[in-house]
């Protein structure tokens, strides 16, 4: 590698989805977080009808567009819903930054 490249290293903000420049990035980024849990929680389970005879609220293709990260039909509350159903509790923690230091921040 040569010396003589040029490359600038921007740290991100914490949020991929602002990052790249996508509308409703809080949105996104909590549904991505929900649903990595909802991944890590199946694993690599075969979704079986013994599994959803365990979980009658759940529906393979749903589960599916999850596990492929098509998150774009899939509400939060249907998400949490999906973890509780899992057996999971889901904490959501809001905060309200003052839209004066968040404009000034930009």
């Amino acid at each position: 590698m040569s010396t003589d490249d040029d490359f600038e290293l921007v740290r991100g903000s914490g949020n991929v989805f602002r990052d790249f420049g996508y509308p409703n990035t809080e949105i996104l980024s909590a549904k991505a977080k929900l649903a990595a849990e909802i991944i890590a929680l199946l694993g690599d389970a075969e979704l079986s009808v013994e599994f959803f005879s365990a979980h009658p609220g759940l529906n393979v293709e749903e589960l599916m567009r999850i596990r492929s990260a098509s998150l774009s039909g899939v509400s939060i509350d249907r998400l949490v819903e999906i973890l509780t159903q899992l057996g999971q509790s889901v904490e959501i923690e809001l905060s309200f930054p003052d839209m004066q230091a968040l404009s000034a921040a930009q």
